[in-house]
């Protein structure tokens, strides 16, 4: 089905993505910080991002500022998925670079509907 890169310094909520992910035949790597993230990106390249915002270091936004910013990594898709999920930060992270925003708590549906059609597109 494809390949996702989830970066969330959670580990309930990493639980719960890489779960709802793996259940539906998506192959899931982590990251628990930006920095490692972008490290794993120089030598792999998943169909798709799942990024929070709130990370140890550097912000979801400036990680995915940075992706959409490479040449490398500008093509992989990237799904915000933050408690930071009011209109602002919602507009944000789409002018950085965000193609598509989703609150927490997560709602496994709408992520797995998200991932699925980012993964096609």
């Amino acid at each position: 089905m494809g390949t996702a890169l989830v970066v969330e310094d959670c580990l309930t909520d990493l639980q719960i993505i890489k779960r709802c992910l793996q259940e539906d035949g998506i192959k899931v790597i982590t990251a628990d910080s930006g920095e490692e993230a972008l490290a794993k990106l120089s030598s792999q390249k998943p169909d798709v991002i799942v990024l929070d915002v709130v990370l140890p270091g550097r912000s979801g936004f400036e990680v995915c500022r940075d992706i959409k910013d490479a040449a490398n990594t500008k093509s992989i898709p990237v799904v915000i998925c933050s408690t930071k999920s009011g209109e602002m930060d919602k507009f944000w992270g789409m002018k950085q670079g965000a193609d598509a925003y989703i609150g927490k708590p997560i709602d496994q549906a709408e992520l797995l509907r998200t991932v699925k059609q980012l993964i096609r597109a």
